[in-house]
């Protein structure tokens, strides 16, 4: 539902916005006028762009930080393609008026027109962050590295809003279009100063989280318990995750996304994690009464979402973490399916048996290697019959769990009872 809404919502502002194109007129020629077009659709991405990244908790809940992150990504692509086409298009467009080349009325247009050259600036920053948004740049870059290019987008809509208010056609051509942008504007720009800085610093100033305690799991997993003030009105779900920054000399400037690994008691959080790079290791030697920065809850990994009494709960990895906690909050029977290289991988198991056992539940820890496939569709209805009458929550891998998800529609398993969250993002 709130997906349909963000489409309509979308479709909506489009026709909004091409109505006021027409209101514009045509007094120039064809390349002049589908540059305006392109810049009028790339403005109003931009805005709703600003939208999914606000991280706003009545959104976030409905859709999941994993999906708006995936919209986030196409939308991105979507601005930068527009905007250069609304550059080529305005500059190709005048250089038919001047006879100058292409750079040279570039050039031209930037010394003349007030916020051309702000304009340029802007789109010269969007395009950095695309390239290094790309899969083959990505992979190469440290996450704190990619996130601080990350944050010139924001200087890169300012610098593209003050354009739009200096020379944007539909901006100045009526009193009605000035009030539709400016509220446009006005609601991206405060969704993302209050999801993103307002509410983290008000929950963290109301809870004053610390740590309580570091129990090591295994050699390469440990959990972190995480205690503060009013915990019972923290509106936290299981199966939800943290962007946890723990307050140390060398670690306060680094957010990592861990799921809790708990259903949330009003008395304290408790996070599992794999001690695989440099920041995650450093979780070990976390001291007892570090101040700890967390920014959410996030998610829509819940059973808000529940569409049956029953349901079938599949992990990988540490991916059982927000699962473990889903099967301490679920009602009704459930059945839980873990999958893991090794038996020595299986995280929390003890606490899977005794939780498994105490609410009726069917636990199944499967190992192997990745191939053959042991959930592949066989596997899995001969596990669970009635798989079609479950809903299923799927996290893990990525490649687990885009196989799973394969899987689950090969069974008949409709669309709204399938809950997934990307463990690359959850984990």
């Amino acid at each position: 539902m709130a997906r349909t809404g963000l489409y309509a919502l979308l479709a909506l502002n489009a026709a909004v916005v091409t109505v006021f194109y027409f209101q514009a007129g045509f007094g120039s020629n064809a390349l002049i006028l589908l540059g305006r077009l392109a810049g009028l659709y790339g403005a109003l991405l931009m805005a709703f762009q600003l939208l999914l990244v606000a991280r706003l908790p009545w959104l976030d809940r409905r859709i999941g930080m994993d999906r708006l992150t995936s919209w986030h990504r196409w939308v991105g692509f979507s601005v930068l393609w527009l905007l250069v086409a609304h550059a080529t298009f305005i500059t190709f467009g005048y250089a038919e008026y001047s006879s100058l080349d292409p750079v040279s009325q570039l050039v031209d247009l930037a010394e003349t027109v007030e916020g051309v050259l702000r304009a340029t600036v802007a789109l010269a920053l969007i395009i950095v962050v695309g390239v290094v948004s790309a899969r083959f740049a990505r992979r190469r870059l440290a996450y704190e590295t990619w996130h601080f290019i990350h944050l010139y987008t924001y200087l890169a809509v300012v610098l593209a809003f003050t354009h739009q208010v200096a020379v944007g056609t539909t901006f100045t051509m009526s009193s009605t279009a000035k009030t539709y942008w400016y509220a446009v504007w006005g609601v991206a720009l405060t969704s993302v100063f209050v999801g993103r800085l307002v509410l983290p610093l008000w929950r963290n100033l109301r809870h004053r989280l610390r740590v309580s305690a570091v129990v090591p799991e295994s050699d390469n997993v440990v959990s972190v318990y995480i205690t503060g003030r009013d915990l019972d009105r923290l509106p936290a779900r299981a199966g939800q995750f943290f962007l946890w920054r723990f307050l140390t000399r060398d670690r306060w400037w680094q957010a990592n996304p861990f799921s809790l690994s708990a259903a949330p008691d009003g008395t304290r959080l408790r996070l599992t994690a794999k001690t695989a790079g440099d920041g995650t290791a450093a979780l070990r030697h976390l001291k007892v009464g570090t101040r700890v920065f967390a920014e959410g809850p996030y998610g829509a990994f819940t059973t808000l979402h529940r569409t049956r009494p029953d349901a079938l709960l599949i992990a990988g990895g540490v991916g059982i973490t927000p699962v473990r906690a889903l099967l301490e909050e679920l009602h009704g029977h459930a059945v839980l399916i873990y999958r893991v290289a090794a038996d020595r991988d299986a995280v929390l198991y003890d606490e899977l048996r005794e939780l498994a056992h105490a609410r009726g539940a069917e636990l199944h820890l499967i190992t192997g290697p990745a191939t053959p496939d042991r959930l592949a569709s066989r596997e899995l209805a001969s596990l669970v019959p009635d798989v079609a009458d479950r809903d299923v929550y799927v996290c893990g891998p990525p490649g687990m769990t885009t196989a799973v998800l394969r899987t689950l529609g090969d069974l008949g398993v409709p669309k709204p009872q399938i809950h997934f969250e990307r463990f690359s993002l959850a984990g």
